[in-house]
């Protein structure tokens, strides 16, 4: 019951829904590094936020010993609303009466936020029903400035990303024949049977299928027969509960694990919860191993185990040597030369020479040209029989793990070409 009540506390800790949350990040901190904090982190920072803007001298790093005295949240409440919420508590030294003034000065609030809490609990330190009173306080109350057009551009554009990866991944994983067919993509992941089936076409026989649960097949009406995301919670989309889609999703980190995949900090309920970049950075893995995959002989040749990056782009800048072209030369996927696309329609046209005409190569000094010149690259790549999942938004872009699977694709093709 508790994880119910707090998933639907905590779900709505998201910058899609609160963009005022950019507010929270702290100096020389990125946005993705910051979304990666727990939501609990998240509370945390946005409760010394608010205490720092106050002038208080105290921190809290816990929902438990730090809240206990009830000082913290006598400061917090009359930062979040001055005019009705004073300190006053402050000056009771009995600790119970002062808890019952905080609980009453959150009970001034509109709406009222005195759920949760009772001044025994709150005085007894109890963590998950300070934290539930926290996270309803934010819920109602963030009281962070609104964001300015530039900064609202930064989250937009980070969400773009997430949701152009989203995209490619789920034509990769639709390509592999999985059912249901993705449609939604963090949404049908959260069952974990697509992600182990994913695992099962990827490294065949990885899949223990007695130990997966599948969703009944007549039950995935009841996860819409309610508004109520405290209900809904306990069904997730492909009718499945909460707990056994865990155990599945649990099980694919596990195998994600046993396969070397980098997946420090990733659990189960991540992938549940639709923790964006988590999930994302765990498909990226197992797309990356199915490319690596593909390209098992020419390692076998090149002597290797597998084909990493720098393998890869060895390939790349050799090709590019062998062509009519620029012959340019990348050091790595990150190399902002990519974002013109030559580097990609070189190592084409090392493939085969009169595969580019570069009369129609742009210099790719403006947005328009590198457009240009990366739908050109697109184009005659699956021309040459190469699977390719990007567009050209994702070239100029340098959506480095996308151009990957760009040049994955062609080592593949030219493979076949021998």
């Amino acid at each position: 019951i508790w994880q119910i009540i707090r998933r639907g506390l905590l779900g709505k800790i998201d910058i899609r829904l609160h963009p005022e949350l950019y507010r929270l990040l702290e100096d020389g901190e990125t946005l993705e590094q910051f979304l990666r904090l727990p939501a609990e982190q998240i509370l945390l920072r946005w409760f010394n936020y608010h205490l720092k803007n106050a002038g208080w001298h105290r921190k809290v790093q816990n929902f438990s010993s730090d809240v206990k005295d009830g000082e913290n949240y006598t400061v917090l409440l009359s930062q979040l609303a001055p005019s009705i919420c004073s300190r006053s508590p402050l000056q009771t030294s009995d600790l119970h009466q002062r808890a019952e003034e905080v609980l009453s000065n959150s009970d001034k609030l509109d709406p009222p936020c005195r759920k949760f809490l009772t001044p025994k609990s709150l005085v007894a330190g109890n963590p998950k029903l300070n934290l539930a009173f926290v996270a309803n306080l934010f819920n109602n109350h963030p009281c962070l400035d609104p964001i300015t057009e530039e900064e609202k551009a930064e989250i937009e554009d980070f969400d773009a990303e997430g949701e152009r990866e989203a995209r490619v991944f789920t034509l990769w994983l639709n390509s592999m024949d999985v059912k249901p067919a993705v449609v939604s993509f963090f949404d049908d992941l959260k069952d974990g049977t697509i992600l182990l089936q994913a695992y099962d076409k990827v490294i065949p026989g990885s899949v223990n299928w007695r130990h997966v649960n599948k969703p009944p097949a007549n039950a995935a009406s009841q996860a819409q027969q309610t508004d109520d995301p405290d209900e809904a919670y306990l069904v997730i989309k492909s009718g499945m509960g909460r707990f056994k889609a865990v155990e599945n999703t649990n099980y694919a980190v596990e195998l994600g694990k046993q396969n070397r995949f980098s997946l420090v900090g990733i659990q189960g309920a991540d992938i549940t919860d639709g923790q964006r970049t988590l999930t994302l950075g765990m498909v990226w893995q197992l797309m990356r191993r199915d490319i690596t995959n593909t390209l098992s002989e020419l390692a076998q040749r090149m002597g290797k185990r597998e084909i990493s990056d720098s393998d890869m782009v060895q390939w790349a800048n050799g090709m590019s040597q062998k062509g009519s072209g620029n012959k340019s030369q990348i050091r790595s996927f990150k190399d902002n030369s990519l974002a013109t696309a030559i580097p990609l329609l070189d190592v084409l046209s090392g493939m085969k020479s009169s595969y580019v005409d570069y009369e129609l190569v742009a210099p790719g000094n403006t947005d328009d040209e590198k457009y240009q010149n990366a739908k050109l690259a697109i184009s005659i790549a699956r021309k040459i029989g190469a699977t390719i999942w990007l567009v050209p938004e994702d070239i100029t872009s340098m959506r480095s793990r996308l151009i990957v699977t760009f040049i994955g694709s062609l080592m593949n093709a030219s493979e076949k070409m021998q």
